[in-house]
Formats: C-alpha cells, sequence, structure tokens
C-alpha cells in the first residue's frame, strides 16, 4: 500500500481531494461541484449540507481503496465563511456569502466605536470590506438575530469546520484569523478589543498553529487529521519551506496578491488606502500583502481589444515579447499605475492587435510594480516569485524583470499549490522521507 495525504481543496467553485503520495505526486483526485443554494433574503451561498456529505462520500471511497494507505488528512478552503454549530456540532445558519451586501449603519457604528474607520483598519490590517471582513458577519448575526447568536456555542472558519467533521474537535487556526477578519489586533498579537467587549472572544474556539494534527474521531483509525488553512496562506507555505532568503510571491489569477513574509513593518495610511493588508502564516507570523484586481481586468481589456480587432483572445496566449515595439510604446511617456487606466485608451490608436495587446500589458504590468512595491521592506528583497496565470504570460514576466532589474524574477509553477501546503505543513505526521527540493519548479527571467 502507498502511504498517502488526503486534501481537500475547497474553492469557491470546485471542491477537490487529492491523494500525495510521499514525494507529493498526485496519485489520486477527485472533483466535484456544487449548485449554490439561497440563504433566508435570497442570496445565493454555499450548500454546505452538500459539502459535509461530499466530504465523507469522498473518503469512503478512498478508504475502500486497497492501494492507498491514509496516513493524514488536512483541508483548505477559502477565507470570509464562518460555520455557526451549536452545542451538538450542527449549523445554525446557512454559509453566508463574503459577497453579501453589509448594513453601513451596522459597520459605520462599529468603525466609530473603535477610534474610527481608519485607526480600525489599521489595527486589524483589514481595508474595511463589508462582509469580506468575516469578524463583522458575526456581529451581525448577533446584532440582528440575538436569539440565534445566543444558539451559537462556536463559530469556525470553513476549513476548520471541514477539519472538525474528520476529527470532531474545535479549534481556530492562525492563518483563518489573520485574513482580513477585523478580527485579530496585529499590533498587540490578540483578538481586538471589539471582540471581547461584545462578548464574541468567547464564541470563537482556542486557537492553534497551522501545523497540528488531531487523532480522528471514528474508533481504531490512526491517520491524523489537520486543523485546516486559509487557502492564499497554504498556498505560500512550499514557498516558506523551500526558501529562507527574503522573498517576495506574487500569486496571481483573478486577483494578484503580492505576499512579502519578510515585512512585519505596521501598515501605513496609504498602503491601507491602496488595499495592503496583512494575513498570518501557519505558526502566526505576519504576512504583508497588497492586492491588485488585474486578472479580471485583463480578461476584460483583453475581450474589449479581441472585439475591435475582430480576432479571438486565443491570439493573445502565446505572444512574445517585442521589445522594439516596447519602446515604441513607452519611450517618453509616463505610464499611470492605475489599474483602471487602459480601458480609458483608444483602441484607434494602434496599427493591431499585437501593439494593443503589449500596450495592455504594459499598463497592468506599470499598475502590478506599483502594488508590488508597496509591500518592500528595509530587508532587501532578493526573489520575487509569480505563480497562477500571469507567470505563463511572456510580456507579463519579462516587463517585470525588466522594471526589477536587481532582483531575481522566477515564474514558479508547482501543480495545485494551495492543496501541497495543506500536506507539507502536516509533513512530519505522515512521511517519512525528508521535504523534497524540487517541489516547484523554476524559470528564470532576466533583466
Amino acid at each position: 500500500m502507498t502511504p498517502v495525504v488526503a486534501v481537500f481543496d475547497v474553492g469557491k467553485t470546485n471542491k477537490k481531494l487529492f491523494l500525495f503520495d510521499e514525494h507529493y505526486q498526485i496519485v489520486f483526485e477527485r472533483s466535484a461541484r456544487f449548485l449554490e443554494t439561497a440563504d433566508e433574503d435570497g442570496d445565493s451561498c454555499e450548500n454546505l449540507e452538500s459539502l459535509r456529505l461530499s466530504v465523507f462520500d469522498s473518503l469512503h471511497e478512498v478508504f475502500r481503496r486497497d492501494e492507498f494507505d491514509i496516513k493524514a488528512i488536512n483541508f483548505t478552503a477559502y477565507g470570509a465563511s464562518f460555520v455557526y454549530l451549536n452545542e451538538n456540532g450542527r449549523p445554525l445558519t446557512p454559509l453566508y456569502n463574503y459577497l453579501k451586501a453589509y448594513p453601513k449603519p451596522l459597520e459605520e457604528a462599529l468603525h466609530a466605536q473603535y477610534g474610527g474607520v481608519e485607526q480600525f483598519s489599521l489595527d486589524t490590517a483589514s481595508p474595511a470590506l463589508g462582509s469580506l471582513n468575516s469578524g463583522l458577519q458575526l456581529y451581525r448575526l448577533q446584532q440582528e438575530k440575538p436569539e440565534i447568536f445566543e444558539q451559537v456555542k462556536y463559530a469556525v472558519h470553513l476549513p476548520q469546520y471541514l477539519s472538525f467533521l474528520v476529527s470532531g474537535q474545535l479549534y481556530s487556526d492562525m492563518t483563518s484569523i489573520g485574513c482580513h477578519t477585523a478580527l485579530w489586533d496585529f499590533g498587540k498579537k490578540d483578538y481586538h478589543q471589539w471582540v471581547k467587549d461584545t462578548g464574541i472572544a468567547e464564541k470563537l474556539p482556542p486557537i492553534v498553529h497551522g501545523d497540528e494534527v488531531f487523532s480522528a474521531t471514528f474508533p481504531g483509525s490512526t491517520y491524523k487529521v489537520g486543523v485546516g488553512l486559509h487557502d492564499s496562506s497554504s498556498a505560500l507555505i512550499p514557498y516558506l519551506l523551500n526558501f529562507h532568503e527574503p522573498f517576495i510571491l506574487i500569486s496571481t489569477g483573478t486577483w494578484c496578491i503580492s505576499l512579502n513574509p519578510f515585512n512585519d513593518e505596521g501598515l501605513t495610511k496609504e498602503q491601507l488606502e491602496k488595499d495592503c493588508l496583512f494575513y498570518l502564516t501557519y505558526a502566526g507570523t505576519p504576512v504583508k500583502a497588497s492586492r491588485l484586481f488585474a486578472g479580471y481586468e485583463h480578461e476584460a481589456q483583453n475581450k474589449r481589444i479581441a472585439s475591435h480587432f475582430h480576432v479571438t483572445t486565443a491570439r493573445f496566449k502565446n505572444l512574445e515579447i517585442d521589445w522594439q515595439l516596447v519602446d515604441k510604446l513607452t519611450t517618453g511617456k509616463t505610464i499611470p499605475t492605475s489599474l483602471a487606466a487602459f480601458s480609458e485608451v483608444d483602441l484607434n490608436d494602434f496599427a493591431d492587435y499585437v501593439e494593443a495587446y503589449h500596450a495592455l500589458m504594459i499598463y497592468l504590468t506599470t499598475a502590478q510594480i506599483a502594488a508590488t512595491r508597496l509591500i518592500f521592506s528595509v530587508k532587501t528583497v532578493k526573489r520575487i516569485f509569480v505563480d497562477g496565470g500571469f507567470s505563463k504570460n511572456n510580456i507579463f514576466m519579462n516587463l517585470l524583470a525588466k522594471a526589477f532589474g536587481d532582483i531575481e524574477i522566477y515564474a514558479a509553477s508547482m501543480a495545485q499549490a494551495t492543496a501541497i501546503g495543506a500536506a507539507l505543513v502536516i509533513h512530519e505526521h505522515w512521511n517519512t522521507l525528508p521535504i523534497p527540493s524540487n517541489i516547484i519548479e523554476l524559470r528564470y527571467y532576466r533583466g
């Protein structure tokens, strides 16, 4: 039997189960998608019951296979999602969507009580994002539905709820608390005073580090169960374990998030206004981050260019950088750092789609460079790793390397970084081999 770790990777769209062998190769994969359900206001939300059943169905399936010996199970899931459990461990409400509109007066009243929105946001390292500040979801439940709040024994984030289903243990983990929840006071390294004053702290289970494991609740089972991790923090783990010199990871997708685990300098007002925040690693250390909606903007502008020049967006996929075009488009011009700037540009100014696409990438990369520079610190960064969609974009990577001439720029690729992070963090509890050094494939771009 092959010794393996099972990792559930729960995204908003896809729910996946992976089995990794001791070399971190995927030896089994199962994927599921569920129809969303609606909460009492008619807003769409995750189908918690389907998710619960899917976890057990998937586990039953892999336990029945005699080629695998499951040594441990861990979970990673999207953040900003609370499950409210009664004393029997049953959910009391739907899993409210973090995009659900938040009542402004409620948010403003809380901010006003604790020094105003700016001070509150600086203390909690969380830009004011309504329901995306998951702590405010708890506050809303307390204020609007006190009768349900009374019945809440524990409120846990989604990764910890999934872990609880298998371990029967209820804990809070640092990565979920540290992701724009407005719960944590980064200066005091403790829950913010508002969490204590409102009594919400009593509804939060004890905190453990993300590398903790528990015994399974099923009699006779010998495998260990991890506490679960917030997905963005999980994707950083393979880099933290492989590289010890200061680096920045730019994780690209719909959102492009720059993460600097070597910068714990407090947030400034300017950084906060430009969508910077702190995450926490699995060990509870701060990671300064900046967010840019660049993947979304790239897709929108791709469609605009394709439509204007009567081509398909597939034409842009494998374009190599043309440095003469770059010189033509940038010489004597100041490119704005705002992400929306290219949407104002007249496409009639360009000879063809190749020139227009180069211009788009120049604008996007300029915005990305500005966002990433926000999280530089006194510790000199030696390397920048780019993973996700933009790491495969030749123009983006070359422009980045040119801008950061004194820093090594790498396109990093790793199959299922988020899931591998959740497996690596509990490595010693299931794996007899040393952590392999070749998990991350790197391609160097010369400035």
